[in-house]
């Protein structure tokens, strides 16, 4: 089973070092991996695809929680939620080939945000599905580079109750509680 895990994490050098040595040293294989400041910039927010059943993900989430640096932990993939990619893409794009294009672009909703005479670099958010497909559509012409981000993710609506043993009945918009371990 796939899980998306949002970790909330002191923003400071070396917090991504340490989570991404604990998948390593552990063997666990990261499928995804998104980081970025908060609305807080004290904190950042990492979000992590990993494959594995409920004892798998267990594993990893009592890891994380053993990192002094990590506030908080959440298998987002349990409650609803909104995940996206994005991909910036160049594509060949001949002038007899750029109508076809760009009537692919928009069934797509992709944007265009680079031309030259030869090729059209072109934006698109979505799930990975969609990510996927646009791909395909756009393989005949020629990709001529790609870069993707990992998968962000968010809870819709309000804070969900259960989610690691380092929450507090804060809301989101009030300063996590830090609390740190002795041991790793």
């Amino acid at each position: 089973m796939r899980h998306v895990l949002s970790a909330l994490v002191q923003n400071q050098p070396g917090v991504l070092a340490q989570v991404s040595g604990m998948f390593a040293s552990r063997g666990f294989n990261i499928e995804s991996l998104a980081v970025g400041e908060t609305e807080t910039a004290e904190f950042s927010r990492i979000i992590v695809v990993v494959k594995g059943d409920d004892r798998v993900l267990e594993q990893v989430r009592k890891q994380l929680e053993k990192i002094v640096t990590v506030v908080r932990v959440q298998d987002v993939s349990r409650f609803d939620h909104v995940e996206r990619d994005l991909i910036l893409i160049r594509v060949r794009a001949t002038p007899e080939h750029r109508p076809e294009l760009m009537s692919l672009f928009e069934i797509f909703r992709a944007r265009v945000v680079d031309v030259t005479p030869l090729e059209l670099m072109v934006e698109l958010s979505g799930q990975e599905k969609k990510i996927q497909a646009f791909i395909d559509a756009v393989l005949p012409y020629g990709i001529v580079e790609m870069a993707r981000t990992g998968r962000i993710a968010l809870i819709r609506g309000s804070k969900p109750e259960e989610t690691s043993s380092r929450d507090t009945d804060e809301s989101l918009t009030e300063k996590p509680q830090i609390v740190g371990h002795s041991s790793l």
